[in-house]
């Protein structure tokens, strides 16, 4: 094995670069949304033993959901990207193109072992440039591909090192093998069939054993005419250990997917689940099929799901020619490279072995997986075919009539190669630049129009979208998913009708429970949240709430773990005022998943609704636990802690509030609570700080307005609170508090007595039976000397407030004016402010809400659930309602007041006796 050079490593690294720079500008798109931007697992605050348990999308392996699809050490690279750019794609898809040059160089060492350095070199950048690569290099997710084909390669490459001098067996390279074997299959799962090749290197290539020679010898032995040599008894003590290794290494990966398969339907895999012989024939018939691939890569598509490939349902089908054909190729090559000694038959081999062996776990012939083709699963599979290619040229290239126009001719593959793999990456510049490529190629495919749909429903551009969802259900007519699209961008452009009759289409597809099977075993979970998206259409309509809790109750019928049913009926049931019934669903769901904050932060506003602000602190606090940064935990647990009246919480309240400021830095509200705070601890410059800055960010914040000019009434700073006033009124012409306080600043401070009657007569015209209002108005007649206007006033007062002690007193005064017909030009009686007056606070209910768990991205967009858009509109209004409760410390400050009120009019009325 020759060693590789310098300037090969540069050659090979810098047509990588310049094939891949580009893809260094595209985003996130297709299987990275759901991997990458969804994925729990990438967070710093996740536990790293979670990457462990979770498959490679971040469901837990123990779900029926889940993949299956376990590569915690791919995931755990992403999760290094994100430490250092968090969610920027540009590093990830830097990553990836580096990992692709190192696959390349590595590719190249592999290569010498079986053809001269010419013919090494040309396999090697005709791999580094094809162009089927760029699903695996381009879309993050294929790092999968490129970190078990780093240690793939290392392992086979360790692996040609464990034969000694006189072919005596060296354990430390095999040992290094079994290791690396391990590190591959953590990445993807394809990396254990590396084994087989170093199975076959070893009998065929290190060894220099033929067919024929292994026949003679397995006849011989049986016929008990002559015994094993002792090289091929050295030769089967390493396949055994081998094959050991690896069966161990089986058992373990039976056991992280508790023996069970992924859950496909049969749009992702139609032959998967069609009958004898149409199933043989159309998986055969996928074999030539992604060989073309690799021989002519002018037409690449994303996505070869669905309808892409019609099945084969006859011996007729002219396409079975490709299948017959394709085998008879492969057999031939077979046949040469196993009977006929040589380098030759030894790469020819080889590359046969690196073609089919990597290949069959995503060959359907044993098992189904989730898809018909898929390019990025041809990344290992292509080495062989270019050593193939190389070995071809290479023979080729040696016959002189033939060289110039073989070197013209591979000169011609590599640079038109390198071109498309270039201009193939801009397909995945984006989300619709992807998958308009794709229906270019092929308009059979279901998914496809739909994931155009989902792009342009991205923008908000819903009419467009809506056509390519309604070409979706055209192209296939019972897909539940494409009607399931249908009805959410029908809601989206406000047509509940049309939206309800296409969930109602996707509804009646779904297949009818069979006595004793289980029905998640028959259709994808997401499929499920057909009855979730119609439940909450439906549920807007306050007279549909009990067939909108039918539905729910349906769902969870044919699947008791499906937890985001559990989730929206607690949402529900809490909106027909049932809480104790919306905590069973809580509960229920927490025993499916007790490490989901909103599941926790959801159960404490139950406790909220229960009326036990203790539980559901704890609650929140649990929340918490599992998400620090979890934002509405955050901000509701300290709303919680600031109504409870408790000073020793108050400082984890700020605190709360302040993380949740880093989170939500543009939001007013977090601002104004802790500017409410800040009053409550009589710290009068920072609470006008902060509902300073709540009002700078929203200039019409009503409660913000309201308690900056009242705080500023309290500080004796009447005057400045007027224009906060003014403003407030300006937003809100009916905020009485408001025209009360304003109407008393302008009576007692500014001695403006018309300007507080306008406030005083606005407030009745609002409210006639306003207490306090009717009262300052009659202080107002009383200032006016019209004590006639003020007796009648005081009198309609009482009948309004007859047990207000002060309204009678207040009568009675004027009354003993008037029969006296004297007046005194002082003052009688202050306007009533400080008992109606109090400090507006965001009631609880104004600010809490049930926010859903957010799922991963499926490929077809299912969720319909609103409750997450619900939550932040909530929590970005501002209500200015009073409380529903008083607290004890608002008592004691409104009583305290109340009495310095009574005292101050029992020595006006002592002036007035005379006394």
């Amino acid at each position: 094995m020759a060693d590789i050079k310098l300037k090969e490593v540069i050659l090979i690294v810098g047509v990588v670069t310049a094939c891949y720079w580009n893809s260094l500008f595209c985003g996130f798109v297709f299987d990275d949304v759901s991997a990458i931007l969804d994925n729990k697992d990438l967070h710093p605050s996740t536990p790293l033993k979670t990457l462990f348990q979770n498959d490679f999308w971040g469901t837990p392996m123990s779900e029926e959901r889940s993949h299956k699809s376990y590569r915690p050490l791919t995931v755990l690279t992403f999760r290094l990207n994100y430490l250092f750019s968090e969610l920027k794609p540009m590093s990830y898809h830097l990553l990836n193109t580096i990992f692709h040059a190192v696959v390349s160089v590595i590719f190249l060492k592999v290569c010498k072992l079986f053809l001269n350095n010419r013919s090494s070199v040309i396999a090697s950048l005709l791999f580094a440039v094809h162009p089927i690569h760029t699903e695996a290099v381009t879309g993050v997710v294929g790092r999968a591909e490129l970190l078990s084909s780093v240690f793939f390669l290392a392992a086979f490459l360790s692996y040609t090192k464990s034969k000694g001098p006189d072919n005596s067996i060296v354990w430390t390279p095999i040992a290094l093998t079994v290791f690396l074997v391990a590190v591959a299959t953590l990445c993807k799962e394809q990396g254990i069939t590396v084994v087989g090749i170093c199975c076959v290197y070893e009998v065929f290539i290190a060894q220099g054993y033929t067919l024929p020679l292994l026949c003679t010898t397995a006849r011989q032995f049986l016929r008990g005419k002559g015994s094993i040599p002792f090289p091929m008894l050295q030769t089967l003590i390493k396949l055994i250990v081998l094959m050991f290794s690896t069966l161990l290494l089986v058992v373990i990966r039976v056991q992280v997917i508790q023996s069970q398969l992924p859950v496909f339907t049969r749009f992702d895999n139609p032959a998967a689940v069609s009958p004898t012989p149409t199933r043989q024939l159309t998986f055969n018939y996928l074999l030539p099929v992604n060989a073309w691939l690799l021989l002519n890569p002018s037409e690449l598509c994303c996505d070869w799901t669905m309808g892409t490939i019609p099945l084969i349902e006859s011996l007729l089908d002219i396409r079975n020619l490709a299948t017959f054909t394709f085998f008879c190729f492969l057999g031939a090559l077979g046949v040469f490279s196993l009977r006929y000694p040589g380098d030759s038959s030894k790469a020819v081999l080889m590359a046969l072995c690196l073609m089919a062996l990597p290949f069959i776990p995503a060959s359907n012939l044993f098992f189904p997986v989730g898809f018909v083709v898929a390019e990025r699963v041809l990344y290992v599979p292509s080495m062989g075919f270019c050593i193939l290619v190389a070995h071809g040229w290479q023979k080729i290239s040696n016959k002189s009539i033939f060289k110039k126009l073989s070197w013209v001719c591979l000169s011609m593959v590599i640079l038109t190669h390198a071109l498309k793999t270039f201009h193939r990456n801009w397909d995945w510049e984006s989300e619709y630049t992807l998958f308009m490529s794709a229906l270019k190629v092929n308009k059979n495919n279901a998914k496809l129009w739909n994931n155009v749909g989902h792009a342009l429903e991205n923008e908000k551009n819903f009419e467009r979208a809506l056509k390519y969802f309604l070409q979706a259900t055209h192209v296939q007519p019972d897909d539940i998913g494409a009607h399931m699209n249908v009805g959410r961008t029908y809601k989206n452009l406000n047509r509940t009708k049309e939206a309800e009759e296409s969930y109602m289409i996707a509804k009646s597809l779904m297949p009818q429970i069979i006595p004793g099977k289980r029905y998640a075993a028959r259709i994808a979970p997401n499929h499920l949240n057909v009855y979730i998206n119609l439940a909450n259409l439906i549920r807007a309509n306050e007279s549909r709430l009990e067939e909108a809790d039918q539905l729910y109750r349906q769902a969870i019928s044919m699947r008791p773990d499906f937890k985001q049913a559990y989730i929206s009926r607690g949402e529900l049931l809490l909106k027909m005022n049932k809480p104790l019934k919306a905590k069973e669903a809580y509960l229920k769901a927490l025993e499916l998943d007790r490490n989901n904050a909103d599941l926790w932060y959801n159960l404490a506003i139950v406790y909220i609704e229960l009326k036990e602000p203790n539980e559901a602190l704890k609650n929140f606090n649990r929340a918490l636990e599992l998400n620090p940064k979890h934002k509405l935990a955050l901000f509701n647990s300290a709303i919680l802690m600031q109504e409870s009246g408790e000073v020793k919480l108050r400082p984890e309240a700020k605190k709360r509030l302040l993380s949740y400021l880093n989170e939500e830095p543009q939001d007013a509200n977090g601002y104004f609570n802790l500017g409410m705070l800040a009053m409550d601890d009589k710290k009068d410059t920072e609470a006008e700080t902060w509902m300073k800055k709540a009002i700078k960010l929203q200039a019409d914040f009503r409660s913000a307005l309201f308690n900056l000019a009242l705080l500023y009434s309290q500080t004796a700073k009447e005057l400045k609170a007027l224009p906060i006033l003014e403003e407030l009124l300006r937003y809100y012409p009916d905020h009485i508090k408001g025209l009360i306080l304003k109407g008393d600043i302008l009576m007692n401070q500014k001695k403006d007595i018309l300007g507080a009657k306008k406030c005083f007569e606005k407030i009745l015209e609002m409210d006639p039976s306003n207490v306090q209002g009717k009262h300052n108005l009659c202080v107002v007649y009383f200032e006016e000397k019209d004590l006639i206007k003020a007796e009648r006033c005081l009198i309609e007062t009482l009948a309004l407030a007859p047990h207000e002690e002060y309204i009678q007193r207040h009568l009675n005064i004027v009354r003993d004016k008037i029969s006296s017909s004297s007046l005194i030009e002082q003052p009688i009686f202050p306007t009533r402010k400080t008992p109606g007056i109090r400090r507006d606070k965001i009631p609880t209910d104004s600010v809490k809400e049930i926010r859903s768990e957010s799922r991963p991205t499926q490929i077809i967009k299912t969720s319909d659930n609103k409750s997450q858009s619900k939550s932040n509109k909530q929590l970005g209004e501002n209500t200015d309602k009073e409380t529903s409760h008083k607290t004890t410390k608002d008592i004691k400050e409104i009583e305290k007041k109340r009495v310095a009120a009574l005292k101050r009019l029992e020595e006006i009325e002592r002036i007035l006796n005379g006394e």
